[in-house]
């Protein structure tokens, strides 16, 4: 299983906000948000919530599980 996430593109839907901006309103550094939206970091359940709702969307339309090419929401 491994977690997946939308954050690029609703970050691109949000005016093109850059990863600063999110990490800044967030309370984080650029490179987490990058290693987030790459999948090498997993954030915890707070950090996921503040992304959601700085992102304007739910935290299971931001971030979902994938197991074998099957994505559960």
């Amino acid at each position: 299983m491994r977690l997946t996430n939308k954050i690029r593109e609703f970050r691109f839907q949000n005016g093109e906000m850059s990863q600063q901006t999110l990490a800044d309103a967030v309370g984080v550094t650029r490179m987490t948000i990058y290693s987030i939206e790459k999948g090498k970091f997993i954030p915890s359940a707070l950090l996921a919530f503040k992304i959601a709702r700085t992102l304007h969307h739910p935290v299971e339309e931001v971030f979902s599980l994938e197991e074998d090419g099957k994505h559960y929401e």
